[in-house]
């Protein structure tokens, strides 16, 4: 018992010591093997804007970084026959300040449809168009209650989407996109409202039309390492004939699991498979709006950072 006591006397000397030239105490021997109660620092610059699948974080990245990025968009399935699409977009982003941030790009798609009702027989691999997305942080999830982030992007494209054929289009998408740490380091939540219009002019009739859509977007992901990141997602898709969200065309609710890996620094992926889980076309009494949607999107997202 006495050399114990001696020993701590002599331990809370040298701490005094220690304290008095500046230098800090040494840890006690027991606190390495104690398991940390939140993931290492590196997590608390994890880059919101691609760890919920199709929604989408307000963060925009630091000025003057630049950023390469790849996504794919997939959609498969009618009610009956062969239907498969696919839509590439290839940006170059660049923030501007800490709160603007501009990404041209242009876009790829391909086909592959036989036996799909209202839809031609056709297999294709075409240039698709170009878009200029824009961005700006109106509130810092950092110092705010939650992030929020303004997104605009108008572009023209000579493929359509859902059915291959060659048209003339111009069109825009806009959306608020808010996101929030619920546990620090650990869990965050996304919320998107998106709005699409748009004129196209068919190249064989020379006839023009104008549709819109409405998203609602939500999504939850936890980081169960640094570097990988994985959640939930659901969107609901109201589908419109009218630029203006005039006519109620059918609406569709997609939901399926997301992910987000850094495979480096540098080089990072991310994505989702959703399933459509309900929905309906206006006259249609069966289950799965199946006319302005698919059963199922998918998207894959390769981001190069500088």
């Amino acid at each position: 018992m006495a050399s114990q006591l001696a020993s701590c006397a002599l331990a809370i000397a040298d701490d005094k010591r220690g304290r008095t030239s500046g230098t800090p105490p040494a840890p006690f021997s027991h606190a390495a093997s104690k398991p940390a109660q939140n993931l290492s620092s590196a997590h608390s610059d994890i880059d919101t804007e691609h760890i919920f699948g199709f929604s989408m974080g307000s963060d925009i990245g630091k000025p003057g970084e630049m950023e390469i990025e790849f996504e794919n968009v997939g959609a498969f399935g009618k009610r009956s026959g062969t239907y498969a699409a696919w839509a590439n977009l290839n940006q170059v982003k660049y923030t501007v300040s800490d709160n603007f941030r501009i990404a041209p790009g242009f876009a790829l798609t391909g086909h592959h449809i036989n036996g799909v009702p209202g839809l031609a027989d056709h297999r294709d691999l075409a240039f698709g168009g170009v878009a200029l997305e824009l961005r700006y942080k109106l509130l810092d999830r950092a110092v705010a209650p939650f992030g929020l982030t303004l997104h605009a992007q108008p572009g023209w494209s000579r493929i359509d989407d859902g059915s291959g054929m060659h048209i003339a289009q111009y069109g825009a998408e806009f959306a608020a996109l808010f996101d929030r740490e619920l546990v620090k380091d650990r869990l965050f939540a996304a919320f998107n409202v998106w709005y699409g219009t748009g004129g196209t002019r068919e190249t064989l009739t020379n006839l023009w039309r104008h549709d819109s859509e409405m998203q609602l977007q939500a999504a939850i992901s936890y980081a169960v390492h640094p570097d990988l990141v994985l959640g939930l997602g659901v969107r609901y898709a109201r589908a419109y004939d009218g630029g203006g969200l005039d006519r109620f065309l059918g609406d569709a609710v997609f939901a399926g699991p997301t992910f987000s890996y850094n495979i480096s620094k540098q080089v990072g992926i991310s994505g989702t498979w959703q399933m459509q889980v309900a929905g309906q076309a206006i006259g249609d009494v069966r289950s799965l709006n199946l006319d302005q949607f698919e059963r199922h999107q998918a998207l894959l997202r390769l981001n190069l950072h500088f």
